[in-house]
């Protein structure tokens, strides 16, 4: 089956309201410094100097966690990649206002930066309410299907983790169903509450605070990249 790794297109919208001048600015100004390059290898050294830790978000929604968690990790360095214009924009008035060095901005599709990261490269893997496309015919569009997945694993490094978020039951017990499969992650939850619970350092955003106010239950999952191969099933 066909999977966002194959179809090479995104879907949904790319731009919402119009932006505001001071907005246009930051996007003119502001996101070139700090774009992910077009070409190249995506390494810690290349965008940040050093070797540090690498944690890449795939849909930054608004850019709150992307924030949170470099904020709370200024020795590590984190890749956000968001297709839609004014979530892009509410991520560079996050880095603006927060003074935040170490991340790094794409506007586009997730999986061609991806794609571009060393194997093994990264400490973790963030996708926070993925669009759930809810019916059958559109499962395929779902980022949690197995191509997506294996580029994931490849990516992380033995003992880094992958972290999903969602609010919608359909795309829970699908995700709970393809990880299920999977021989090459390991699910840290050891009982019921560890997936009804936020974590941590896992920041509540605007987005998990609307589906709670709509009467949502939201589900955190966290799974371990083990050292059985990439693509692992059964």
């Amino acid at each position: 089956m066909s999977d966002p790794t194959t179809l090479n297109r995104l879907y949904g919208r790319r731009q919402g309201h119009k932006l505001r001048a001071g907005q246009a600015q930051l996007l003119e100004q502001l996101l070139p410094q700090i774009e992910v390059p077009e070409e190249g290898p995506v390494s810690s050294r290349l965008l940040f100097g050093d070797d540090r830790p690498l944690h890449f978000e795939i849909g930054f929604g608004s850019g709150e966690h992307l924030a949170y968690r470099a904020d709370l990790l200024p020795d590590h360095g984190f890749i956000g990649c968001e297709p839609f214009l004014n979530g892009v924009v509410g991520a560079l008035q996050h880095i603006r206002v927060g003074f935040v060095p170490n991340i790094r901005l794409h506007m586009g599709n997730a999986l061609d930066i991806l794609s571009r990261v060393p194997d093994g490269a990264l400490s973790f893997v963030y996708l926070l309410h993925p669009d759930p496309w809810p019916k059958a015919r559109h499962a395929k569009r779902r980022m949690m299907n197995h191509g997506p997945l294996d580029m994931i694993a490849a990516k992380l490094k033995p003992g880094g983790e992958f972290r999903l978020g969602t609010d919608h039951p359909i795309y829970c017990r699908w995700s709970m169903m393809i990880m299920n499969q999977r021989r090459d992650f390991d699910w840290l939850a050891q009982a019921p509450k560890d997936f009804l619970v936020r974590p941590g350092g896992w920041p509540e955003t605007r987005y998990e605070a609307k589906a709670r106010r709509l009467g949502h239950e939201v589900w955190y999952f966290r799974y371990r990249r083990n050292e059985r191969l990439a693509g692992a099933r059964g």
